[in-house]
């Protein structure tokens, strides 16, 4: 089984409590013996996979398959074209180097759901959409990357894995995939 969960923003990738004040999965119902592939830290929203496949977890995660995963993130200010070249070809972070990436600004800006708590703005400061495709996910890999170019990231959602998009999937639903939308994950 295949899980296609769009998880809000104050969520736990995980299904017991840490202590925090963050929400976890057991409250959104998933049929049992289904643990999320991978993460997304409690401050990101969108696409997260769960499955009761425990090889897939290697298959989808491994560097070494280079399978995509690709972010919008809303960042302060307009990064320049070197600083979006700065993030392609990698950035060290925490001594080691990020693999290389795709990263381009979205234009047209997306339209996205207002996010509860609503993000920090200043008046004064401009925004914008950018996204990400990586092949790896370090800890808070995608926040650290653009706070090193000086765009401190204000909103990260993940938007597809593989070829699989998360389209109009609501935040806090799920759904079971089907065999179609399994080969667009794995490919």
């Amino acid at each position: 089984m295949l899980i296609a969960f769009n998880k809000p923003y104050g969520v736990l990738s995980q299904f017991t409590p840490d202590g925090s004040p963050n929400r976890t999965l057991a409250e959104y119902q998933f049929p049992s013996g289904v643990y999320p592939i991978g993460r997304l830290d409690a401050d990101s929203e969108g696409l997260l996979l769960l499955s009761d496949e425990a090889s897939l977890n290697e298959r989808l995660l491994h560097p070494r398959h280079a399978h995509h995963r690709t972010y919008w993130v809303q960042v302060e200010r307009i990064p320049s074209a070197d600083a979006l070249d700065r993030l392609a070809r990698g950035l060290v972070i925490q001594g080691k180097k990020t693999l290389p990436c795709r990263a381009r600004r979205l234009d047209p800006q997306p339209v996205v759901p207002p996010r509860d708590p609503p993000i920090r703005v200043r008046q004064t400061v401009p925004d914008c959409w950018l996204e990400l495709e990586l092949t790896e996910g370090r800890n808070r890999q995608v926040r650290r990357m653009t706070a090193a170019i000086g765009h401190p990231t204000l909103r990260l959602m993940r938007v597809r894995i593989g070829a699989f998009e998360l389209g109009s999937l609501p935040a806090g639903e799920w759904r079971e995939l089907g065999p179609d939308e399994r080969r667009l994950v794995l490919a």
